[in-house]
């Protein structure tokens, strides 16, 4: 996903997204604590995802 995707939603699709990400790395996290991560490679993802939308969003106002 990139950032100027993201400056294109509204402030509440952009909530919306956040609390999505949020889920999804909560989901991967029990995963690789269970042991049936299977691309560890997605947690970075989300994470970073994570942080574009908190970037748009301060920058939204």
């Amino acid at each position: 996903m990139k950032a100027s995707d993201l400056r294109q939603k509204t402030v509440q699709e952009l909530k919306q997204m956040e609390a999505e990400f949020l889920r999804e790395q909560f989901n991967l996290h029990m995963q690789k604590a269970t042991g049936q991560l299977s691309k560890p490679d997605q947690i970075k993802k989300v994470r970073r995802n994570i942080a574009r939308v908190n970037t748009v969003l301060t920058e939204k106002g």
